[in-house]
């Protein structure tokens, strides 16, 4: 790796780390920037994944530090999330994700437009507790975004954070916090079968990965410290973000 093309992503991967910790959307700065420095496609996605696990586990341990993470939701949640990526990482082999666009795409609007529309939405915690019918729900959600964050990925943050806002009544904090080790769960699995396919460059996911953990270690202390008055604004311009960038993908495709 040259010295210019280290640097270039070291800041890429902070950066993305510390936005994901906040609200999601980290892969809209380090996928590309693994495509910059010259990894083939599939390369680049599993390189990413395994970098951005440390993102995920270092965001995951402040959170939970800082008490914003219903550990007992996550017990139930998190073996969902395992199945549904493993799921979609089959899924991926057979099925070309540019189908799952305008589907995608009609979701990330209709999440952004109500979160917009709906100014009290996520302001308080109002979690009154685990039930029947919330945690069946929660763990349909769970297997179905980590089938997705498998299968296609991009706005997976922004569905976990606004579906636990949702179904759990979370305020943004602990809804970011809980999102976080979900995503985890799906990373991890994701990683392990592009490790077994040999889809990931090692050096390069290890080299970026410190700066990914750093970079997420400064976001989510600012996220915590901030709350969901930081946090609000920041899920509502990321989704937008993916909202462009997915229309232009599927423009040129």
């Amino acid at each position: 790796m040259e010295i210019k093309t280290f640097i270039f992503l070291s800041i890429a991967c902070f950066c993305a780390a510390f936005l994901d910790s906040v609200a999601g959307g980290g892969g809209l700065i380090s996928l590309p920037a693994f495509l910059m420095a010259g990894l083939p496609p599939q390369i680049a996605l599993g390189t990413n994944k395994l970098a951005a696990s440390f993102s995920s586990m270092s965001s995951s341990l402040k959170f939970i530090h800082a008490k914003k993470v219903n550990l007992k939701l996550i017990a139930i949640l998190a073996p969902f999330s395992c199945i549904g990526a493993i799921i979609g990482v089959k899924l991926a082999l057979i099925i070309d994700s540019k189908y799952l666009y305008p589907i995608v795409l009609g979701l990330l609007i209709f999440t952004m437009v109500y979160t917009l529309m709906n100014k009290k939405i996520g302001g308080t915690n109002e979690f009154k507790g685990i039930t029947v019918k919330n945690g069946a729900i929660g763990s349909g959600m769970a297997t179905i975004l980590g089938c997705y964050d498998g299968f296609f990925g991009p706005g997976t943050g922004s569905f976990l954070i606004f579906s636990l806002i949702r179904i759990f009544k979370f305020d943004f904090i602990h809804a970011s916090g809980t999102s976080k080790i979900l995503n985890l769960c799906s990373n991890l699995v994701s990683v392990v079968i592009f490790v077994n396919a040999g889809k990931v460059n090692f050096f390069y996911a290890f080299s970026m990965a410190g700066f990914m953990f750093l970079g997420a270690q400064v976001g989510s202390r600012v996220a915590i410290s901030k709350g969901t008055k930081f946090i609000k604004p920041i899920f509502i311009g990321i989704t937008g973000i993916i909202i462009i960038k997915m229309v232009y993908d599927f423009i040129i495709i």
